[in-house]
């Protein structure tokens, strides 16, 4: 099963919880800023993503939803 994450880039704050969390390391902070300057997680599709949903729950802006195919 893979998975796939979506980012709320104007809801997330660039904490990196996510990617701290992240068992198959597909998440990363970004040099991209929102609209209110910070940098954002990305999430790299090419990664091994088992779609666990850690990233989600761990996230404190609820910026992220996980898919799962």
């Amino acid at each position: 099963m893979k998975g796939c994450v979506v980012i709320d880039t104007e809801l997330c704050k660039g904490c990196e919880l996510c990617a701290h969390f992240c068992p198959k390391d597909v998440l990363s902070l970004s040099e991209k800023l929102n609209a209110s300057g910070y940098r954002v997680a990305a999430f790299n599709s090419d990664g091994e993503c088992t779609g666990c949903a850690v990233c989600a729950m761990v996230c404190p802006e609820v910026a992220i939803d996980v898919y799962r195919d």
